[in-house]
């Protein structure tokens, strides 16, 4: 352990123990007082103007929760998102302090087994549009034109914005079970880049919406993280510009206007059966295409309410309409892993190429040996099944 501190600057020690007690919560008081240093010495080591002693470390590490090979080794990402959004907790160890560091941890993996493996993410985000003074509603809807433009989508109903924010846009995007309280996390760093973390347990045309909405924020303020929870109440500038945006984006006016044309020919009436096809054909939920409707002024004002109010439109109607053309969740699904599918395969590759162990890939993925196991061999089966796979040339 002596020679990583050797290969490390004080500077870049200190460094990663300030990461390290950020993301533990600590403050530089507390952490003094826990390794029975003096604040001063702290700051000191932490400023890189003191080197830290070996005692010190190991004391910290330990109250810190992770090993001195972690904070240390050469590979190691040097970032840390969970305290840009400590001042939006609302306790110690709360639902959404955990959401944090699922995306912190999964987003800091992926980059470092990307460069252990020579793999690059090209990133194509949008110029930043900063909110003006005036109508953030106007702006939010000409801005989400421009992308859609910019993307070279047209007016098209967008059928799976996690593959244009992950394939298109070069968006690291999580889909994990999280809080029911949670709708979604949005951060940017200037290393791990654009990070979005979405709620399995929501159904998918509601995390369509979420996404469209922490796009919103990428768009107008990047530098800002940001939490989605489901009660959130539109009250800042941000909030209101990020919930147009996502409406406009998944629901153009042109585009809404001809489909509802499209889909109510000849009828006097919005009915049900109308509503299911639309919601469909937007990817969104059946009250957001209704409310939508309601704004363009396309069905009076009170629809979705009166729809609430007289027997709903319920999830067996709509399957009752659309029948075969309701696919499977399969992001759902994937949730279930105890990491993502693609941190999976190039974890899987680090570790067949010998760059990391079974222990460090332990400590990086958050597992434990018997599911860092389970996902390995399983890794090994799905490739040895693909018997009809033909070589790729080098």
């Amino acid at each position: 352990m002596t020679s990583a501190l050797e290969n490390l600057s004080p500077l870049e020690v200190g460094e990663r123990l300030r990461n390290a007690r950020d993301t533990a919560g600590f403050t530089q008081a507390a952490a003094a007082v826990a390794v029975n240093i003096s604040r001063t010495t702290l700051v000191a080591i932490e400023q890189g103007l003191r080197p830290v002693r070996l005692g010190e470390l190991r004391a910290l590490a330990k109250i810190y929760n992770t090993s001195i090979n972690e904070m240390l080794r050469s590979e190691a990402i040097n970032v840390e998102l969970t305290p840009k959004f400590r001042k939006l907790f609302h306790s110690q160890n709360d639902p959404v302090e955990l959401a944090v560091r699922s995306l912190s941890d999964l987003a800091k993996a992926e980059i470092e087994l990307e460069g252990l493996l020579g793999v690059k993410r090209i990133r194509n985000y949008p110029p930043e549009r900063p909110i003006l003074s005036g109508d953030v509603r106007a702006q939010a809807e000409q801005d989400a034109l421009e992308l859609r433009q910019w993307l070279g989508l047209g007016s098209s109903p967008i059928t799976d914005l996690t593959t244009i924010l992950e394939m298109e846009m070069g968006v690291r995007v999580y889909v994990r079970r999280l809080d029911s309280r949670i709708s979604g996390l949005f951060a940017y760093d200037e290393v791990l880049g654009a990070c979005i973390m979405l709620n399995a347990a929501h159904p998918k045309v509601r995390r369509s919406q979420t996404a469209a909405h922490e796009l919103g924020h990428l768009v107008s303020s990047r530098r800002e993280a940001e939490i989605l929870e489901s009660d959130q109440v539109d009250s800042s500038r941000e909030e209101r510009y990020a919930t147009a945006f996502g409406i406009a984006f998944l629901m153009p006016v042109r585009a809404v206007m001809q489909k509802f044309k499209e889909v109510t020919l000849g009828a006097d009436k919005l009915t049900r059966r109308h509503v299911i096809v639309l919601a469909h054909a937007f990817g969104v939920s059946r009250e957001a295409i209704v409310r939508r409707l309601e704004e363009l002024k396309l069905t009076k004002p009170g629809t979705w309410d009166w729809f609430e109010a007289n027997g709903k439109i319920t999830d067996e109607q709509a399957r009752e309409v659309l029948g075969d053309l309701v696919a499977p969740d399969t992001q759902k699904a994937d949730a279930g892993r105890p990491t993502t599918l693609r941190l999976a395969l190039i974890a899987g590759q680090a570790w067949r190429r010998e760059l990391l162990s079974e222990g460090q890939l332990m400590r990086m993925l958050h597992v434990d040996r018997v599911e860092l196991r389970k996902m390995l061999d399983d890794l090994e089966l799905e490739e040895g099944s693909e018997a009809d796979g033909a070589l790729l040339f080098r």
